[in-house]
């Protein structure tokens, strides 16, 4: 639960999920996982690496989703340490061995969550590896800004993504290898645009494929040294937003396009298509088979790293 106030003080959560721990572990939502060890798809469930071809569980139609069938959301993590004061952490670890879902190397994962006192909330993962291989971690918190089992649902919320170009998919949501400007088109929320005014134009095939939105926004070319804005989310009725920050060079926004009505979440709540958000920095859907996408290698004596800053805020 991520619990937030509105402009009147009335708090919410809004971080949709479940109750109990057994629906995170049986269900393929991945309501508020770490994922990976590659995020995101890849076509076939089969990749090239270093001349040799790797095969990984197909979980999403014809594809491997988010690491396979027991990918990084549905293992054991081992706390490592938990601080306290102005900025509280935890850290937690989790060892994929060689071969763990088809991946080669074994690969140590590091994920701290901080939450400090200007309301920004941190989610830090770092690898490393024993062996060449490929990475692409990320967390797939849903947000509803206007609070769990709310009837706006978030299909009000105004988004703002800084990217000119995004990367088309084909009709299994994979991407064809090509940047396409947004210009002109539904994928341009270079100025902040409620959701719902774009996801229902039934004219792009891009948004029929899906169903809504599931795709890549290009915000840079490369992994970056520092942090920049890869979106901003408002729920203009209550106020409630963040702003959320990466090193990453991609940002898969997904519009909860798949619930049906038959998912009972937290208190009872039944989620329905457009109920939740996803905001995912990420290097590129289907990045091992995509020799022009930023690469997911990962070398020995390299660390991989994603960090992602949420900065939360009320708007009066």
């Amino acid at each position: 639960a991520l619990t937030m106030p509105d402009k009147a003080g009335k708090t919410a959560d809004v971080q949709i999920g479940y109750d109990t721990i057994d629906g995170y572990l049986t269900k393929p939502e991945f309501f508020g996982a770490t994922v990976g060890r590659v995020a995101n798809r890849i076509a076939n469930g089969r990749f090239t690496f270093d001349r040799r071809v790797y095969n990984v569980p197909v979980n999403n139609g014809p594809n491997s989703l988010h690491g396979g069938t027991k990918g990084f959301d549905k293992v054991l993590w081992e706390i490592t340490e938990v601080k306290d004061g102005p900025a509280a952490s935890v850290t937690l670890r989790y060892v994929s061995p060689d071969g763990d879902m088809g991946y080669p190397g074994t690969l140590t994962t590091y994920a701290t969550y901080s939450l400090d006192e200007q309301n920004q909330l941190t989610i830090d993962y770092r690898a490393t590896t024993d062996r060449a291989t490929v990475v692409n971690i990320s967390n797939h918190a849903y947000w509803n800004l206007a609070g769990v089992g709310s009837p706006r649902g978030a299909m009000g919320h105004v988004v703002t993504i800084p990217a000119a170009r995004y990367t088309p998919t084909d009709a299994t949501s994979i991407p064809t290898g090509r940047h396409v400007s947004v210009a002109g088109t539904v994928f341009d929320f270079r100025k902040p645009t409620a959701i719902g005014d774009r996801v229902r134009d039934g004219s792009d095939p891009q948004i029929a494929y899906g169903r809504g939105y599931d795709h890549n926004w290009v915000i840079g070319d490369a992994v970056t040294s520092t942090q920049h804005l890869m979106a901003r989310v408002v729920e203009p009725v209550s106020g409630r937003g963040f702003e959320l920050w990466s090193n990453q060079p991609g940002l898969q926004f997904y519009s909860g396009n798949f619930f049906d009505g038959t998912i009972v979440g937290k208190g009872g709540h039944i989620y329905r298509m457009g109920d939740a958000i996803v905001m995912e920095p990420q290097l590129f859907p289907d990045a091992p088979n995509q020799k022009s996408f930023p690469s997911v290698r990962l070398d020995t004596g390299q660390t991989y790293r994603n960090t992602m800053v949420y900065k939360l805020f009320t708007e009066r």
